[in-house]
């Protein structure tokens, strides 16, 4: 059984690595080349990573070995090291998974992301298991906004202390950044977000997707999604949510732990292209999007990267240090 595990691993770490370099060096199509002067817009991103403070313990499991804040910080150092416009984003459900949460009640968890230079996060379901209260009493150690555009706390103790939406620029780029929420309802204890109202995530995204690309101006727009990658059903995903806007650029997700190898191309109302990445849970991977642009041509070309969190990442950084 030991060595059944073990090869699974290898197996599991090795078609990571593969799909990296794949990744790496593969260009969507869709966007063409651009000619002339670029841009380079690094984006990072992670979604449930759930309390997992340190890597998962070697126990047998798949992921053993895998993960650890310590070894995300060293590859995102180094990536910034290297690249000179890097945005690092979070799709909620930073909270619940260790002994973590239930000792420090998400502070250490913000604290540590704020030491990484996260430039914004989203809310998940699980942010609400210590109620509204619970969740408030730790925010300010989070030096970066939280995005919930579908979440309304007026008359909360959460009221003000999140955003629609913010701008962000890098290079000469104009970001819009907006973020939504799932519905919380049978997921939480009704206590726990009482006075809270979930707004439909379709006609606040095109409200909001609207008035950064047309009255703000910017170049790209990105969703902070918890909804989920899909669904059987007709549920809000974040495929139907890239097929029913407008002016959405890049949706990245989380819920559903879903781990995809490439980003899911996805036409939108105006038959615009529309990538939708996700990257797992528990920090077994950072997602990485490169995205050049060409300010005279208006084209972009994008490359996708997948890297697995394991101890290699530190011998990485040791040898380029």
């Amino acid at each position: 059984m030991e060595e059944f595990v073990s090869y699974n691993r290898r197996r599991f770490i090795k078609q990571s690595l593969a799909l990296t370099a794949a990744a790496a060096y593969t260009t969507v199509p869709a966007w063409a080349k651009p000619e002339g002067k670029e841009i380079r817009l690094t984006i990072l991103h992670t979604n449930d990573v759930h309390s997992r403070i340190e890597p998962f313990p070697m126990d047998g499991s798949p992921y053993q070995g895998l993960g650890g804040v310590a070894r995300r910080s060293t590859l995102i150092n180094k990536i910034r090291q290297e690249e000179k416009n890097v945005l690092l984003l979070d799709c909620g459900d930073m909270f619940q998974g260790t002994p973590y949460f239930n000792m420090f009640e998400g502070r250490l968890e913000l604290e540590l992301m704020s030491k990484l230079g996260y430039e914004a996060g989203t809310f998940g379901n699980h942010e609400f298991d210590n109620g509204l209260q619970g969740l408030v009493k730790h925010l300010d150690k989070a030096n970066f906004p939280f995005l919930t555009a579908n979440y309304d706390f007026k008359g909360t103790v959460l009221e003000g202390r999140t955003k629609d939406f913010i701008i962000l620029e890098k290079g000469g780029i104009r970001i819009g950044l907006t973020g939504i929420g799932i519905d919380v309802t049978g997921l939480v204890d009704p206590n726990s977000h009482k006075g809270m109202t979930y707004l439909d995530p379709i006609p606040v995204v095109n409200r909001i997707a609207a008035q950064l690309k047309q009255e703000k101006k910017c170049d790209l727009v990105i969703c902070l999604s918890h909804l989920g990658y899909s669904y059987q059903d007709d549920k809000v995903s974040d495929l139907r949510l890239a097929a029913e806007t407008r002016n959405v650029d890049l949706i990245l997700g989380g819920h559903t732990h879903t781990f995809l190898d490439e980003p899911t191309l996805v036409r939108n109302l105006d038959g615009e292209e529309v990538w939708v990445n996700q990257v797992g849970f528990a920090g077994v991977r950072l997602g990485r999007l490169d995205i050049s642009f060409n300010k005279k041509t208006k084209k972009k070309n994008l490359q996708a990267t997948n890297y697995t969190i394991d101890h290699q990442i530190i011998a990485d950084k040791t040898i380029t240090v």
